[in-house]
């Protein structure tokens, strides 16, 4: 069978590079893909948004199966626009995506089920906004309204952190017109971790729990970026909190959903923070996390096309989905100033030095005159497999140390929080 990915980070390379493990599937493409992907499949020189595009291209192709990769064409309707042609194709509706599309949306529907959530208020006028946060104090949350690719949301520990956030948001429009609306919500206490799960519209079979670092720095300091690693599965959703998270937050979302006439079908992300009185929802995406696909999908064992078919057909309940033992990492090596302005163009070396089992999932890369240079914030995802997180941390800093460009720079902490649960931690964590 014929598979288009539509995207081009290292979410979309973890994908394609899955995808080619299914003896069902013969031809790859993906659109728009970047350096890595193109040793692996047929890059499109059509871009994610350009739906009107990748739909005449799937047409031509006679392509069986799409795959939708990052959240903005999935909000602006590709996958009704597929599905009206008559095109398979894996991820959620416009109105089910919109959980994501509109943290507003997502807001009002967990007030709607009961969905575990930190209190919050939505305004559409700055001035109204900071009588808020001056009556209310700090810590608050700020948060953009639409997309903002994993940037919008500003974590205030000061009032006057939080009147500035929302003169950025709202009156600088550094997100544009995501930051039209904010919602400023209490800042939770606990321990983030993401829980994924496939949905079909009824069945929920979540995926092991998964930890991002979405600050720039080591020790969660630093403004936010769209993550920095990420390790799986995370200790601290024991399986109370599995469950809990699943019959509580999960669960709820997508019968309310159903319920509401748009079933969600496709891969649903749930960002939690577990707090004392259990899990409670920081965000909702509506596709898979970008870097935590890359140690998911190294640690699934199960065929990817057969699990997406068996969302499509509603008949995921009877699809037994296999993951590996062990623990899987992910570091993200990034260009210099990302979150910020950043240069292009760099020349990456040593990637043909990477130790055959320490995979390494391109992001924002390019081919320039027959080398591999820098074509984003988020470079590479330096991704390894082990029986134990400890293991899995010292591989994956072994390959990044055989990796350098001009700028690189990354934590040096990802999947520390996972040594804690370890009997007989060090403090000093791992050496890498």
């Amino acid at each position: 069978m014929k598979v288009l990915v539509v995207g081009g980070g290292g979410r979309e390379h973890a994908l394609v590079w899955k995808l080619r493990q299914s003896p069902r599937v013969n031809k790859i493409f993906c659109a728009p893909g970047n350096a890595g992907i193109a040793r692996l499949a047929s890059c499109v020189e059509v871009k994610a948004e350009d739906i009107g595009g990748l739909l005449s291209f799937a047409r031509r192709e006679k392509i069986d199966l799409t795959i939708v990769g990052p959240e903005a064409p999935l909000v602006a309707g590709i996958v009704d626009a597929f599905e009206r042609a008559g095109l398979a194709v894996f991820g959620p509706s416009a109105e089910a995506a919109a959980i994501e599309g509109s943290k507003v949306r997502a807001k009002e529907l967990m007030a709607r089920y009961n969905i575990p959530t930190a209190d919050f208020a939505v305004f559409d006028r700055p001035g109204e906004a900071k009588e808020y946060v001056l009556k209310r104090g700090a810590p608050v949350v700020v948060k953009a309204d639409g997309l903002a690719a994993g940037k919008g949301v500003k974590v205030c520990a000061t009032t006057d952190g939080a009147l500035a956030a929302i003169t950025e948001i709202m009156e600088k429009k550094i997100f544009g017109r995501a930051g039209e609306r904010v919602v400023i919500e209490e800042c939770l206490a606990g321990e983030e971790v993401s829980i994924l799960a496939f949905a079909d519209g009824e069945t929920v079979l979540p995926m092991p729990a998964a930890q991002d670092h979405k600050q720039v720095y080591d020790n969660d300091q630093g403004p936010n970026t769209g993550g920095m690693g990420a390790y799986a599965p995370a200790p601290v959703c024991t399986p109370r909190v599995a469950e809990e998270a699943l019959q509580k937050i999960l669960i709820p979302l997508v019968k309310g959903l159903a319920d509401e006439g748009c079933p969600y079908r496709g891969v649903l992300y749930a960002g939690l923070m577990v707090t004392q009185e259990g899990p409670k929802v920081l965000e909702f995406n509506a596709r898979f996390g970008d870097p935590e696909a890359q140690p998911l999908l190294v640690l699934l064992r199960t065929d990817l096309v057969d699990v997406c078919e068996a969302v499509l057909a509603g008949r995921l309940a009877a699809q037994n989905i296999c993951w590996a033992e062990g623990a899987a990492v992910c570091v993200v090596l990034a260009s210099g100033g990302y979150p910020g302005s950043y240069a292009k163009g760099k020349v990456i070396k040593g990637l043909e030095n990477v130790p055959d089992d320490i995979l390494v999932f391109h992001a924002g890369t390019a081919l320039v005159d027959g080398q591999t240079v820098t074509a984003g914030g988020r470079v590479l995802g330096v991704t390894a497999a082990a029986k134990g997180i400890r293991e899995a941390i010292i591989r994956a800093y072994e390959g990044v140390r055989e990796i350098s460009f001009e700028g690189m720079h990354y934590r040096r902490d990802i999947g520390q929080k996972a040594l804690k649960y370890e009997k007989g931690f060090l403090r000093q964590g791992v050496e890498n």
